[in-house]
């Protein structure tokens, strides 16, 4: 009887739980059966195996096989067990030193030729590995993203023959993985200085930025709002490591992958208004991230905002209060980061054109309400910012392009306010809790006799009254205040559109 263990990683969420890949061949009928609770890929992989080692130069066992793959209760998907499976029954058979395993994970899907495929979520396995200081062993494809994680975090081969080889004691095939070089015109951001005119609203979304704040801007088709929103992302200060590093990882087990043109910089999601409430916060039977775990650390714009179903919409009141998703299952739970920046956009009216002076508009007061009810109040109330972007005129437009602000300037005071933020409470303010709130927003007497008016005539509620202290403290930071000033105050409630109207 052999017996050989090979160290794997499987995925559920953003972990990379351990797998024990433990091959036994024993004397009777030939046949390979795989237990440990495997899927349906893996349950498959036999086929990939056999073929692989086969036509590898291998000898394929000609016994009875029994792969474990443990801990039993962790569920097993995907072909990403193969490379581990192959290698632990040539160990096991003799044809590689069991020894030569020791220290290492190996983790890829194979063809039938023995060629190594890529697979999902080799950032947070490769993180995971280097943790318990073992190196991970992966296909070529995966190089790029495993390259992050550090210089001797990983190995790369791109055949399983390759891979035995170097086991074996024969020439050494692994690679060390290089991250890819990004593409400057793929890093190109959006700059502000290209939008013309909305000085209010290039003002409002510095503020957002600084403060970390979601924000609402209603304004007529062509007024820009899309424009604005696309520009928030380069104002955002850069990702620290360790940030960089959360958001590669969320997208590593995304079905798109990971790009290395977009490492550092922060994601901007933008779904159509016919997501369903699965694609925008996660789910499946094994639950994958949503648009709101991909926007973690960036932007998630929300266009033509009472077109998305409301049941939708609600999904978002919870993680825009904790930064965090949990997707529960019969079976099993996941939880994802959410920790984005809102900003949505809607028309003032069904038909977009109220208060046009052209006289478009033909909306009854019923049609608006019922067009504005799409979105509940507990949602607004949880928006920081409501703004309206009013259309640029055709002086405006057709004037010769005026010297404006660069994205690169305006991220500068950005960068500045978040710092101050960070020093004084360790959080963006629009994270502060109300203890903090009460803490660090304290406004001035003349400020305190403002929030007391706006209260009383806008019949603010305590979130609402807790959202403008956080902006006015925001705003404060930027204009290098060290206690709100009635200013402050008042230039926070001017955000606050829809409880003025």
């Amino acid at each position: 009887m052999a017996l050989a263990t090979v160290h794997s990683r499987a995925q559920t969420g953003l972990h990379a739980p351990p797998v024990a890949v433990e091959v036994d061949l024993a004397g009777g009928l030939p046949a390979l059966a795989i237990v440990g609770l495997p899927e349906t890929e893996v349950k498959e992989s036999k086929d990939r195996v056999r073929a692989a080692i086969s036509n590898s130069g291998y000898q394929f066992p000609t016994r009875r096989i029994t792969v474990n793959l443990a801990p039993a209760d962790l569920p097993k998907e995907g072909g990403r067990f193969d490379l581990a499976i192959a290698l632990g029954i040539l160990a096991a058979s003799g044809q590689i030193p069991s020894d030569s395993l020791n220290g290492h994970e190996f983790l890829g899907e194979l063809s039938l030729s023995g060629a190594l495929r890529g697979v999902r979520g080799a950032l947070p396995a490769t993180l995971a590995a280097a943790r318990v200081q073992r190196r991970l062993v992966l296909p070529a494809d995966n190089g790029s993203e495993a390259a992050l994680a550090g210089d001797d975090a990983a190995r790369t081969a791109t055949h399983l023959a390759d891979v035995a080889t170097t086991l074996a004691g024969g020439e050494t095939l692994w690679a060390r993985p290089v991250a890819e070089p990004g593409d400057g015109e793929h890093q190109a951001v959006p700059d502000l200085a290209d939008v013309r005119g909305q000085a209010q609203a290039k003002r409002a979304l510095e503020i957002a930025a600084a403060g970390g704040h979601s924000l609402l801007m209603i304004g007529p088709p062509g007024a820009g709002k899309t424009m604005l929103a696309s520009r928030l992302v380069g104002l955002l200060p850069p990702l620290e490591h360790e940030q960089a590093l959360e958001v590669a990882a969320i997208a590593s087990i995304s079905g798109g992958g990971f790009d290395p043109a977009l490492w550092g910089r922060r994601p901007f999601r933008a779904p159509h208004h016919t997501a369903s409430g699965v694609a925008l916060v996660g789910g499946g039977s094994t639950p994958r991230p949503g648009e709101i775990t991909l926007a973690h650390r960036g932007v998630l714009f929300l266009d033509e905002l009472p077109e998305f179903d409301r049941r939708v919409l609600e999904v978002l009141r919870e993680p825009l209060e904790s930064g965090h998703i949990v997707i529960s299952r019969a079976a099993r739970q996941s939880e994802f980061p959410a920790a984005f920046q809102l900003v949505a956009a809607m028309n003032p009216c069904p038909c977009g054109y109220q208060g046009d002076a052209s006289g478009r508009c033909h909306c009854t007061p019923e049609r608006i309400e019922r067009y504005r009810a799409r979105i509940s109040g507990p949602l607004l109330d949880r928006i920081d910012m409501h703004l309206n972007v009013a259309p640029v005129t055709k002086k405006v437009l057709t004037a010769e392009a005026p010297e404006v602000e660069c994205s690169a300037v305006v991220q500068t005071r950005v960068h500045g306010a978040r710092q101050r933020a960070q020093v004084r409470s360790g959080a963006p303010n629009a994270a502060l809790t109300p203890r903090q709130v009460d803490a660090h927003c304290a406004p001035s007497a003349e400020a305190a006799r403002l929030i007391d008016q706006a209260i009383d005539r806008l019949g603010l509620s305590a979130r609402g009254y807790h959202r403008i202290l956080r902006v006015a403290r925001t705003i404060a930071d930027l204009a290098g205040h060290e206690q709100i000033q009635a200013p402050d105050i008042a230039e926070a409630i001017g955000y606050r559109q829809l409880d003025r109207d």
